[in-house]
């Protein structure tokens, strides 16, 4: 089985491995950590992207609380992930808890989208294991990662871009499947008022609390206006 698992997960392991290990060489080149705490916070967050973002804050002097926030609103998707599969989690017993741990994008993806056949019990080993070899692979690359980051002296200067050019990538992936750009333009101009208004030290949370203020006016406007619609066609 471990062999099918490998198999199906071969992309991930692609993906991670280098994702993770510049990770890993952010965090001990640009905190004063041990580098022991890169593969830990894989281990204990296993966020992805939500890590390399609270390296990025915490190196720019930002409050646990603005980082607590920010891989929140970030990592929110991850709850409609786990609510998307309880069905299919059905009778994992203890397993339930690491299965929704462990949803990923990329691992939800598979589960969502791999051949499935109708031994339950069996398919729900495989979901398992799938979501552990995924997780192995991150905590690999942020050792590896880490481990070059302390033991090898080089110029490590834009590597932070990784986060940057993997937020440009989700956020054209979002366009796409929305269709909409207006979430992209409220977000940009978010930031620019929280830019232009607040302290460095509260813009991250200002342009969240605005964006969030506008896409909610919005979602209510168009549900209004869908209301009008149906009782006008009635």
């Amino acid at each position: 089985m471990n062999s099918l698992v490998f198999r199906l997960t071969l992309p991930i392991l692609f993906g991670y491995l280098p994702l993770g290990m510049a990770f890993g060489v952010l965090f001990t080149t640009q905190l004063d950590y041990p580098w022991w705490a890169a593969p830990l916070m894989g281990v204990v967050i296993y966020a992805g992207a939500g890590q390399i973002l609270a390296v990025s804050l915490l190196a720019a002097s930002a409050g646990l609380l603005e980082v607590f926030i920010a891989m929140f609103v970030l990592n929110a998707r991850h709850l409609f992930y786990g609510l998307s599969l309880l069905g299919q989690f059905r009778g994992a017993g203890w397993r339930k808890l690491y299965l929704i741990f462990g949803l990923t994008d990329e691992t939800y993806s598979l589960l969502t989208s791999r051949p499935r056949s109708q031994d339950a019990i069996h398919e729900l080993d495989v979901d398992f294991r799938i979501t552990a070899f995924n997780q192995v692979y991150w905590v690999i690359g942020c050792t590896l990662g880490a481990l070059l980051g302390r033991n090898l002296v080089f110029d490590s200067t834009g590597i932070e871009f990784a986060l940057v050019a993997l937020f440009i990538v989700l956020t054209i992936e979002q366009l796409k499947a929305l269709g909409d750009a207006f979430p992209v333009w409220a977000g940009a101009a978010a930031a620019g008022v929280a830019m232009i208004l607040l302290p460095p030290a509260h813009q991250l949370i200002g342009a969240i609390a605005i964006v969030t203020a506008v896409l909610l006016l919005q979602y209510r406007n168009l549900r209004a206006r869908s209301s009008a619609e149906g009782d006008n066609h009635v």
